[in-house]
């Protein structure tokens, strides 16, 4: 009789989990973003929600939750209940490099689970407009007969902007000072206001800031040139082959969240990617859509790991801890 009630409560839960996620959504979606507002992950964040509220026919409310290199954030999201209203937006360091850097008390594979690959997009390296450098040549000679005097902005410690510089003063033999930021906009603030002298950010969100001649641009670090500023040259042709940093985003869930739940998650957000006017307005930010077969979650999932195999060992061995 015991195992009959324990079968039929099951039965009866299995019941309602499935009308629950036939029905979904019922309620609004909170979107957290693990960065400051203004940056490109907000920025991107803001952008999807708008198109994907008419497909879900629910509103999405963006919830900007910082500090620790995004990691704050993204546990928000490993925490929350898995049932489809709490999705985060992760990208390259808080859904990647930060496994590396930080000791989270989640793991990012196992309490995440992917659900949609949204964009790629190169990193530049910038400096404020009156740095006394225009090219990456006259940059390393000056960094090298001024050691530790110019300073870096680092969104997140461990993360791809300060893995960048790390990078790039170690390939140079030159010294920089990091200075810690919670998003890329206030870093953007402070590099235009000649706070700080250089960024190495996602290349889309700063450029606005590049063709207004608020800031200069080195060197795109990718194997080509970027559409979206093509006189702008590759770190390879600026002798500096081989560093390249693909920054992407992507949107999680909680482990455990319904099958059903995620694909309903991932057709509103592959219908927003298709969408024209979405897809010209991310074109114009500098950012690349990936083929429909990469937005799944199962390749979503798969690249995940792959750039986790790449990248952790790279970060371990040249020590680079969050503080």
């Amino acid at each position: 009789m015991r195992r009959l009630f324990v079968a039929l409560a099951l039965a009866m839960l299995a019941g309602i989990c499935d009308a629950g996620a036939q029905n979904y959504p019922s309620r609004p979606i909170t979107i957290i973003v693990p960065y400051s507002a203004g940056g490109p992950t907000d920025t991107l964040a803001r952008l999807m929600a708008e198109h994907m509220r008419s497909s879900l026919g629910q509103s999405l409310v963006i919830e900007n939750v910082t500090g620790a290199g995004g990691t704050i954030g993204v546990g928000r999201v490993a925490r929350a209940a898995p049932d489809g209203y709490t999705l985060g937006i992760g990208q390259v360091s808080t859904n990647g490099f930060n496994g590396a850097t930080y000791s989270l008390p989640y793991d990012l594979v196992k309490d995440l689970q992917p659900v949609a690959l949204l964009t790629t997009a190169p990193m530049w390296i910038i400096g404020r407009g009156a740095f006394p450098a225009s090219n990456v040549k006259d940059l390393v000679t000056w960094l090298k007969a001024n050691p530790d005097k110019a300073t870096m902005a680092a969104v997140g410690w461990g993360g791809a902007s300060h893995l960048c510089g790390v990078y790039f003063q170690k390939e140079t033999g030159t010294k920089l000072t990091f200075v810690p930021y919670r998003g890329a906009a206030p870093a953007n603030q402070d590099l235009i206001a000649g706070q700080i002298d250089l960024f190495c950010p996602e290349a889309s969100n700063s450029l606005p800031l590049v063709k207004s001649g608020k800031v200069k641009a080195f060197a795109v670090l990718s194997k080509t040139r970027w559409t979206a500023a093509p006189d702008v040259p590759t770190i390879d042709e600026a002798g500096l082959p081989g560093l390249y940093i693909p920054f992407w985003h992507g949107f999680f869930v909680p482990t455990g969240t319904p099958r059903e739940v995620i694909g309903k998650l991932n057709a509103a957000a592959a219908a927003a990617l298709a969408d024209p006017a979405t897809r010209q307005r991310l074109v114009d930010m500098g950012q690349e859509i990936p083929s429909a077969d990469m937005q799944t979650p199962e390749a979503f999932g798969a690249f995940q790991k792959a750039e986790i195999e790449k990248w952790w060992p790279i970060i371990k061995a040249a020590n680079i801890k969050a503080e």
